[in-house]
This record gives structure tokens, sequence and C-alpha cells, in this order.
């Protein structure tokens, strides 16, 4: 573990290696203890470089047994080896050269999860962002380029199986006991993309025929026994390969396409080329133990890391602080690739809301950072929502502002330009701006400047000029180490609605750019007016969230109800059902806290049983719009001096009121939708009837004040979408119940050989609401199933309890701060990666009132005392702390 305070890194002090290198050939003789690595690396001096400049190679905590230069023992005064780097000086100043390095490596101890490890029997690898030089010294960065051989040695009975990046050029036996096999991936390829997989694992085969004719093999490997629930990620592997040939023009290059499934491993998933990595909860689905979520997200996350073949694998990143090229620009296309395959416009407010949620805070506190950082200590830490979602939205904002034709000719140029390129920001932009004449210079302000953008909005109707205008201001907020902000280029989608929801046309727009239903806003105040209004329009602003804002505008009621009835789009009425929501649910925490009754208004709860009870309106929306913004939404909404559980009992109230006022609406839901029959079906309409009726189930508990409801629907569930909601209903109102009980030792005593399922059992029941949760998740700790070196587990028991319980892990008296402060110290010393993202859970503790604050900025005091600490978890608590 590296426990230096990390030399912070800057994007302004990139230059290209010294060195070239043309070719890789690597050979592992694997062993759980002692696996050797020989690296075999040609290199030329690159044309310009200083010839006197040494070879600087990076490693981490590597033992070096043999080098030698041109297969000739290099002399020791020639090279200086450390654990984490290999100096070589006196080399040739044109020639090309050979170097040849043996490294032993520990997979079997290595609990980082990073570069070559072992775990349940299976050899792995996870590379990215700097995994490679924990196997052998290496130029580890981005922008070195080069095509790999890899030959692998191992037992032949532990590991039949023998995998790496490419296409499979042949195997034999190996003497008595071991076997070896070769692999050529003939695409260059930077080191964080390499990958290894060596054990036993069952097989799920099948084909895909490309656009152009060609067989590729695709294979999925699991635990033996778990073939027939990668199913659905094989059909979801060929439809995101058919979807990229025919929305982006995207072949597949390479004669086999290879997904393994593993159950220890820190991140969701590996792009590695041709063999990606998955953590198993994102490739293994069936009715009895997937929920519809579950299914949604291997649907998206298979699609994410095939669409990096060409965003992110065959045109990379030149340095790490271009990763939202990549990762940003992946997003936004499995985005659109789940909005083609589900519900476009409830796939759009699932984004909004996890936008919202998790980058918005992050935007708006100590780890705020732009989409591309200028600076950096440890880039694991960057693996972030701003980076992933909010590069995602920058990317969608181009496609607003040059429309669909634009946008397809600026990728078009973008792939044909940089195909096999380590590209920058610059280069994606330019592209665009090539491709279709418009400046993109202040939109690029979107990669720089961090914050979420505020937009304070009025308007004013002249009936005699039959005018309408509309004013607009917008302001960036201070960020760590941005004070001042730039204007922005802010493309606002927008409607006029007529009294009856028609949309109306105006005559004419002055005071700034409008592109048929785009505002541009790019100055920081622009007043706009639309003449040949007839009568008083509704404004409908940020139609589809065409832009990562928050707005100030204060709709009336009857504004945002006529919204909520017409709007032909269906997140501006999702929106709208939002505004009149959030309101209450603040004014209902604020009462709470001051002793003062709850009143719902009439306009929030006539405009959700109305799309409650709208048939015309898919369930999938209806469910949406019934989940009211979420208790952090609240709190983000007050801003400041924050009580979890004032908030929460407010909330509560709010929903409850709604509840009684539609007990018969709701009821009948639940009937009809119960009553339905017919095998259980994956897609997306029969997962919004799912997620209607257990909407309606969620309310009539509420209505009925009795956990019997939610134990029947439990007990007659016969899939895992309404066992878990059932199950979740059950204990989160009831905690204490004989019902609750029962029912969660049933759960855990169906599936207690199952540990995906297991992982949705700790992590419920970890975030069960209030102060007494902190007993069960101590306890739960010394359950038999807990295993606290498995990052799924951890993160179901104790990522849950921090992040989604903010009664149970904000409890008055500072316990549960205390007791992440003693589980991220552990975890940091075997797996850093996971200790730093667990931190992340308190980084809006300044918003808390000021007894939990305290407690808070104790228990991350503690933390940054601690002796030693890895430079990932140092980098999180000092920013926490300082911003």
């Amino acid at each position: 573990m590296r426990t230096d305070t990390g030399q912070v890194i800057h994007l302004a002090d990139y230059r290209p290696t010294d060195f070239v290198l043309e070719r890789v050939d690597l050979t592992f003789e694997l062993d759980p203890t002692e696996t050797k690595v020989e690296a075999r690396l040609i290199f030329h001096r690159r044309e310009g470089a200083d010839p006197s400049a040494p070879l600087v190679l990076d490693g981490d905590d590597l033992t070096m047994t043999s080098l030698l230069f041109d297969q000739i023992e290099m002399e020791t005064d020639r090279y200086t080896a450390t654990a984490d780097s290999l100096v070589i000086r006196d080399l040739p100043a044109t020639e090309p050269f050979e170097i040849t390095v043996v490294t032993m490596i520990n997979p079997e101890a290595n609990t980082q999860l990073m570069g070559l490890y072992r775990s349940n029997g299976i050899y792995c690898t996870q590379c990215e962002a700097e995994g490679f030089r924990r196997i052998t010294y290496f130029p580890d960065r981005p922008d070195v380029l080069s095509v790999y051989t890899v030959n692998i040695i191992a037992d032949k009975e532990a590991n039949p199986l023998l995998l790496s990046n490419g296409n499979f050029l042949g195997g034999a036996g190996f003497g008595p006991d071991k076997h070896f096999a070769a692999w050529f991936d003939p695409h260059p390829k930077p080191s964080y993309l390499f990958a290894l997989v060596a054990g036993d694992l069952g097989i799920v085969e099948d084909t895909f025929t490309t656009m152009s004719g060609r067989e590729v093999a695709l294979k999925i490997y699991v635990e033996h026994g778990k073939e027939a629930r990668a199913a659905y990620a094989m059909d979801a592997l060929k439809r995101s390969m058919k979807w990229d040939e025919e929305v982006f023009g995207r072949e597949y290059d390479l004669d086999i396409f290879m997904v393994v499934a593993v159950s220890d491993f820190n991140m969701g998933a590996m792009e590695n080329k041709g063999l990606n990595i998955f953590n198993d909860k994102y490739v293994l689905a069936d009715p009895e133990t997937a929920t519809d979520q579950d299914y949604a997200n291997i649907e998206a996350i298979i699609a994410h890391e095939y669409f990096h073949n060409w965003t992110g694998n065959r045109i990379t990143c030149r340095d790490w602080f271009q990763l939202c090229l990549k990762e940003g620009l992946t997003v936004y296309r499995d985005h659109e690739f789940s909005a083609d395959m589900r519900s476009r416009a409830v796939k759009r407010i699932a984004e909004v809301r996890h936008l919202r949620s998790e980058q918005f805070p992050e935007d708006a506190g100590p780890l705020a950072h732009p989409v591309r950082p200028t600076k950096y200590r440890e880039i694991n830490n960057f693996y972030t929502t701003t980076v992933y979602e909010k590069g995602s939205e920058v990317t969608r904002m181009i496609n607003t502002i040059l429309g669909a034709e634009g946008f397809k000719k600026g990728m078009d140029l973008y792939f044909e330009r940089h195909d096999g390129d380590a590209a920058t920001v610059e280069d994606f932009v330019k592209s665009f701006e090539d491709a279709t004449g418009r400046d993109l210079k202040q939109f690029s302000l979107w990669y720089h400047q961090a914050g979420t953008p505020q937009i304070t909005v009025s308007t004013a109707y002249d009936a005699s000029a039959k005018t309408f205008t509309v004013s607009l201001e917008q302001m960036v907020p201070a960020t760590p180490g941005q004070s001042t902000k730039e204007p922005m280029h802010i493309p606002l989608k927008f409607a006029l609605l007529s009294d009856n929801g028609s949309e109306m046309s105006p005559g004419g727009i002055e005071g700034g750019e409008v592109t048929g239903d785009v505002l541009h806003l790019t100055d920081r105040a622009q007043t706009l007016v639309f003449s040949g209004i007839g009568s008083r329009p509704v404004l409908s602003l940020n139609r589809g969230f065409s832009a990562p804002v928050t707005l100030h505008f204060a709709q009336s009621d009857d504004d945002l109800g006529l919204i909520a009835r017409h709007e032909s789009d269906l997140f501006a009425r999702w929106q709208a059902i939002t505004d009149l929501a959030l309101p209450a649910l603040t004014a209902a925490a604020t009462n709470v806290r001051n002793g003062a009754p709850v009143v719902v208004g009439e306009a929030l709860t006539k405009a959700l049983l109305d799309i409650a009870g709208n048939e015309a309106l898919e369930p999938a929306f209806r469910a949406q719009a019934l989940a009211l913004p979420s208790e952090a939404d609240v709190a983000r909404e007050l801003g400041a001096n924050n009580d979890p559980d004032a908030i929460r009992d407010g909330r509560q109230a709010v929903l409850t009121a709604i509840a009684v006022a539609g007990k018969d609406i709701f009821g009948g839901l639940f009937a009809s939708l119960s009553s339905a029959t017919g095998a259980f079906s994956p897609d997306a309409a029969s997962a919004g009837r799912r997620a209607l009726k257990n909407a309606a189930l969620s309310y009539l508990t509420l209505a009925e004040k009795t956990p019997l409801l939610a134990a029947k629907a439990f007990a007659e569930a016969d899939n895992m979408t309404d066992l878990a909601q059932a199950l979740t209903i059950l204990v989160h109102n009831f905690p204490d119940s004989k019902e609750a009980t029962e029912a969660l030792a049933s759960f855990e005593k169906r599936f207690a050989e199952n540990a995906l399922v297991i992982d949705k059992w700790f992590a419920i029941q970890a975030a069960i609401p209030g102060a007494g949760t902190f007993d069960r998740v101590v306890a739960l700790m010394s359950n038999k199933h807990y295993k606290a070196d498995n990052p799924n587990r951890v993160r179901s028991l104790i990522g849950s309890f921090a992040f989604s319980n903010a009664t149970g892990f904000n409890r008055p008296d500072g316990a549960a701060y205390e007791l992440l402060a003693s589980q991220i110290l552990d975890i940091d010393k075997k797996n850093p990666q996971l200790a730093a993202r667990l931190l992340t859970s308190m980084r809006s503790w300044r918003l808390l009132e000021p007894s939990r604050a305290d407690k808070a900025r104790a228990a991350l005091v503690r933390i940054e005392s601690a002796a030693s600490l890895s430079t990932d978890v140092r980098d999180i608590v000092e920013r926490m702390l300082k911003a």
C-alpha cells in the first residue's frame, strides 16, 4: 500500500515520454504466491528527446529478479531499482533496444485487488488506472500504446482457462502438469487495458455477425452452475453490438469478445480490450434472484463496457486528466442505448435523479472538481459522478446545440481522425467545430469550471403588446480552487404552453439566440422577448433536462399543475410534480422541527393522484411520479443546518397524507396489477407495471398503518423484484414487527447460498430508518454471511448504511461516524480504493446541524490523524476537512 502523501500531478506539466514503446511480450508463470512475470519491451528514443535522458519505468511494491539489455545481463551501475521505480541509463540515442525485466509477485496476498490478484481460485487483473505497475516495471500511462503478445503458463487442473486480450494464437501442454496459452492483440493499447484471467469457470457461448459479415465468437465465463443466469447478459451484449453499428457506425474489430464475471472486484466492470472483466452482480440474473433494476443495470453496464471498444480503447485518453473523454462520452452512449431499449422519458428521469442525488452534492461540496480536472494527487479518487455523469451531460449538450445531424458529423470525424490515438478534450471538441462550423469555445467551459450553474428566471406578459418576456441570469458558485467563474453556454429547451396545454408559436424572438426549441443562454444576464403571443403562456423550461443546472423559477401551483397535466415532454411533467413536492417537503421538515403540524396542499395531492390513475400514461412513468423527492433531495433544498430526523418525519407525514387521500386509487392499482398473470419477463413494460404495483403497495401500507399487506405481498411474490420490494416496505415501516422478523429470517434461509441476494438482505436492513439501525449494523458485522474482504458485501452493509440511511447514519450521538471511521481505517490497510469510496459518504457533513457536524468532523479528524494512511484516503479526508 502506498502511504506517502502523494505527489500532486498537474495537467500543465504533461509532456510525452522520452521513449516510444514498440512492442510488449509478456510471459506469466502463474503460482498462487510466487508468480513469475517476464516482460520483454522494445523501445526507441523519441525523435527530439534528450539523448541522455534515462528510461523511467513505474512500479508499485515490486521485486525484480532479473534485468537484461538486448538479452544480456545489465550492469548494475546502469540502473537503479526500487520497489516503485526502475531507472535505466546510458541507452542508445537512435537505435531500438530491448529491455527484459523479470519480477516476482504474490497474487494471493494482493488484497488491494489491483494488478494481478487471485480470489476464490481465479487469477484476475484490474489495471485501470495504475494497476499494471503492480505486475511489472512499465511506462504505466495511457498515452503509451503498444501491441501485446501474452503467454500464460499454469497448472492445467487448477486453471483449465488461460485468457488474455486479443485473438487466441494457440496453446499446448507444458510439462507433465502444466499447459500454456498464447494471445496476440493487434490493436495498440495502453497498459491499463491489459487483462489476464486464469482458473476454472463455466462458459456461455454465442456468435454475432457484424455489419461487414464477419462472425465474432462471444463467450461469457461465470462460476460453474451459474451459466443459465448469464443469458440476459449475452442478449444485452448482442443488442449492444447491433445498436453501436446502427447508431454510431462502429463495428467490432477482433475475432472474439469475452466477458468474465468475478465476485471480488473493486469496480462495476472493466473494458479491457476483448476481455471485459465484470463484478458478477452486473452479469448474473434470473427472475428468482434479480430485480428489474438488476436487469436494467446489467443491460446498461454490458453496453457501457462494450461501447468502450471505440470510445476508450480504439481512441483512448492522452492522460488521466482526459478521463471524461472516455467515461463521460461512453456513459452518454450507454444512456442512449438504454433509452432506445426502454422508455426514453423514464430513463431520463432516472438519470436526473441519480445526477441530482450524487453529482450535484459533489459539485457543491469539498470534493468538487471540473469535468476535466487540472490536478490530482490520487487518480483513483477521480472516478466520480462528475467525470462520468456530468461528463455525459456535457456530451448531451453538444448534441442539443448542434442537433442530431451535426452531432453525428462530429462523432464520425472524431472516429476518423483519432482512431488509434490517445486524444484530449480539445481534440474531441475540435472535431465538432470542424464538422459543423460552430464555435464551441465558450461551451468548453463546461469541461473546465466546477459547480452546478444556478439560473434565476422571471417572466412577464404584456397583453396589450402581446409580448412575453423571459429574463434569465446565470451564476456558477465558487468551488475549491475556483472562486471566479465565467458565464457558460447553457442550452435550455423550452415550450410556451397555452391554458389548454397546447404549444404556442411566437411571431418573433429578440434578445438572444434561439434555434428551434433551444434557448441559448450565453451572457450572465439575458432578456428575451417573444412577440405575437395572444394570451399569457406558461413557460416550460429545461425540457428533457437539456442542461445540468438548477432553476430558481417561482411558478404558481396552477402553472405547475398545467405542466404536470398537459406537457408533451414527460420529463417536464415529472419535473413539475417535483417542483410542487419540494416546497411541501421542505415546509414539512421545518414544521416538524418547530413542533408545528404538517399541511399538504391540494395542488400536489391532486396532481399526483391524477397521474397515478391516468391509464394513458405508461406505468413506469406513473411510478416515477409517485416517488417523491428523497430525503437527500430535501436536505439539498434546505441547504444547511439539516436535521435528518425532521426531514424524514416531515416527508413521511406528506406521503401518509397523500396515501390516505388516494387510498382507493392505490387500492385499485395494486389489485389490478397484482392480478396480472403470465411468465416473468424483464422487459421495460413488465418492469413498469411491477414498479407501479409496488409504489401502490408502499402508499397503501402508509394508509393502512399495518404490516399485513406487505407481509402478504412478500409471501405471494413470485419474482425477486416483488419479493425485495415487499420486504423493504415491511421492514422499513415496521422493523420490530413479528412479520418483519419472520420475513427477514425466511429470506436469509431461502437465499443463504446466493451471495448476490444475501447482499440485498444486508442492504435492506442497513437502510432501515432510525437511530436503532446502528445496533443492527454492528450485529450484522458478526453475521456468518458477512465477509469483510469482499467489496460487494462491505458496500451492501457499511456502504448502504452510510450512503442510504440519513437518520441511522446521522444519529445524534455520532456513534455511526465513529463506526465508519473505524471501518475505513481497517479497510484502508487492505483495500485503499474501497476505503476511499466509503469515505465520500461524509462529503456533505458541513450541511448538518452543528451538533452532528461537530461529531462528523471529529471522526474525520480521527481518520486524518492515523499514523498510516493510503494516498487514496488521505487525499479524500484532507480535502473534506480543508474546504
